[in-house]
């Protein structure tokens, strides 16, 4: 462990880095973590803090990260929720206690190597915002895991618009002013990218070293995956028509809509014209009665929610834009208008001069 004249830091002052690690059932792993991580931060030469989530444990993880903190109170900061709320809500529960200028998310479980963070450190050097982990070679089961997340990362990737590899690990960089107002729910931690990027954040990936785990078994089932099939559709919602949700509904309404009508008009002028009975068409009458019902319906509902969404966004105080940057007028010493630069808002943050939005 660390000595107690290394640990006599200024808590007071805001961290350059935070590390924030959700923990559950993870107890053989903590110590290791720990003193891993603490020998990279420390090669960084920066002030730092590491952010332990135990995640409502039933084994001694909580007691484990005590005697942490016990042993390095200066740079461990301990959050431990009353039950077991699930990954993303462990995460959620770090990135709001987490105070440094570049957080970093991974898991407890030591599969992420923290000998990767040089890596990630360099890319966010480099201006990048978001720096996301790719399990390049992974050492999962084939069937069980290494299969079905091929299929979700392409879905994923396809339905978001952003090209990478690896959406589910949670081995991750940001710039602590993008992830201002963001808010996670279900299994949303693994589409932050997409997320953030209608803040049109700068984006790259990186290969990291995927390892077996050392200690215990995943915690984190294979279950999880049905429920990420809908977190997908809600998060292509969010990140396509969140603030102009007719356009979707509006439209396949109208389709809807003019189907029907056309089969009713059809159904009329066969009718009239006399080479056709209505007796004989009743379910063709019935769809086209349907399709008309159903497509006023969704017309409605994309107007209901137009009024919510303005309705939410006035009560959040959110912006429908984010500012990278704003450059002020101020005076010269000759008495001329110059120009000044202040950095960029709390929605969308980030340097000013970096990276297009991408992903390496």
């Amino acid at each position: 462990m660390v000595s107690e004249m290394q640990n006599l830091v200024d808590v007071s002052v805001t961290p350059e880095l935070s590390v924030v690690v959700p923990l559950y059932n993870e107890a053989d792993s903590v110590r290791e973590l720990h003193a891993r991580l603490t020998e990279q931060l420390r090669l960084r030469g920066a002030t730092y803090e590491i952010v332990l989530v135990d995640d409502g444990s039933r084994d001694l993880t909580y007691q484990q990260m005590r005697e942490v903190h016990a042993a390095d109170p200066g740079h461990v900061r301990l959050v431990r929720l009353r039950r077991n709320f699930g990954q993303t809500a462990g995460l959620a529960a770090g990135l709001d206690h987490a105070r440094g200028k570049v957080i970093i998310t991974m898991d407890g479980d030591l599969q992420h190597d923290p000998s990767d963070l040089p890596r990630f450190f360099a890319k966010i050097d480099e201006g990048y915002e978001l720096v996301s982990g790719w399990r390049e070679r992974r050492v999962d089961g084939l069937l069980l895991r290494r299969i079905p997340s091929k299929v979700a990362n392409w879905a994923m990737a396809r339905l978001t618009g952003i090209p990478l590899h690896d959406f589910g690990t949670t081995y991750k960089a940001y710039r602590r002013e993008i992830l201002e107002g963001l808010e996670l729910h279900g299994e949303l931690h693994r589409f932050v990218p997409a997320l953030l990027s209608w803040q049109g954040v700068s984006i790259c990936e990186i290969p990291i070293t995927n390892i077996p785990r050392p200690h215990g078994q995943s915690n984190y089932g294979i279950s999880r995956t049905f429920r990420v099939l809908f977190d997908l559709l809600t998060v292509k919602f969010l990140v396509s028509y969140i603030s102009r949700p007719l356009h979707v509904f509006g439209l396949t309404g109208m389709l809807l809509f003019g189907a029907g009508f056309a089969i009713a008009l059809l159904l009329t002028c066969g009718y009239y014209v006399g080479w056709l009975t209505i007796s004989d068409h009743l379910g063709n009458l019935m769809l086209a009665l349907l399709l008309m019902v159903l497509g006023v319906q969704l017309v409605s509902t994309g107007l209901v929610m137009e009024v919510m969404i303005r309705t939410y966004h006035a009560a959040a105080g959110r912006k429908i834009y984010a500012v990278r940057e704003v450059v002020e007028p101020v005076a010269n010493p000759d008495g001329s208008a110059g120009s000044a630069s202040t950095g960029s808002s709390a929605a969308a943050g980030g340097r000013a001069a970096g990276p297009g939005r991408g992903a390496g």
